[in-house]
């Protein structure tokens, strides 16, 4: 009777410790930090899980507010994979290189489309739909491309002549098709025509009709 009762009270304890462990994991499924309501913590940028994402942020009214956490910052090396790995899907698209900058995306594919420009398209518009929307995206179905933009991997925003070297690239780059005008406004990198600032803006777009003159004159 007593070893009854003793395996009875052992096991009531470990439901009741398990009943609050699942209490901790429901109350931490939706939870509150500083003036973030987050539905739950994902560590990667992009994962496989079915639920929806949701995080609603509030503006403090309260100067240098302690709470306050600041904008975290993106991961390019979760963003150039999620570009890889969803380009590669597309069609005619067996080889996908991707290098994210602090303001550009270079895609370098091999593709055996016949449709070189609607190719083009498709990859330059998946990467769109990865960053934010002030990126600039530059393609080339060079198959070279890849191991050229793989060597500046190592390489970040603070290295010595990094802005002179992307420049070059991006110039090749362009000789390849770079698909369809976003808009009236943006050209086929999504760099935009007629801004604010356009008298001192380093966007390609000036370049970009001469080489494609060039390379149509040698066509």
């Amino acid at each position: 009777m007593i070893k009854t009762k003793l395996a009875a009270t052992v096991l009531g304890l470990s439901l009741l410790t398990a009943c609050q462990y699942g209490a901790e994991e429901d109350t931490s499924f939706m939870h509150e930090n500083g003036n973030t309501i987050n539905v739950s913590d994902r560590t990667d940028l992009y994962n496989k899980g079915a639920s929806f994402g949701f995080v609603r942020h509030q503006k403090s009214g309260i100067p240098q507010d302690v709470a306050y956490t600041p904008t975290p910052g993106m991961n390019r090396e979760q963003v150039a994979n999620t570009i890889s790995s969803l380009s590669v899907q597309l069609p005619n698209v067996n080889d996908v290189a991707t290098l994210v900058t602090d303001e550009e995306v270079l895609v370098a594919y091999d593709t055996d489309s016949k449709d070189r420009n609607e190719t083009a398209d498709q990859v330059k518009k998946t990467a769109l739909s990865v960053v934010p929307r002030y990126y600039h995206v530059y393609v080339s179905d060079n198959p070279n491309m890849i191991q050229q933009i793989q060597a500046y991997s190592p390489l970040d925003s603070t290295s010595r002549d990094i802005d002179e070297i992307l420049n070059d690239t991006i110039h090749k780059m362009l000789e390849s098709p770079q698909g369809r005008d976003l808009n009236k406004g943006e050209n086929a990198n999504g760099e935009g025509y007629g801004e604010m600032n356009e008298d001192i803006d380093d966007d390609m777009k000036d370049d970009y009709e001469k080489v494609r003159y060039e390379k149509d004159k040698m066509q």
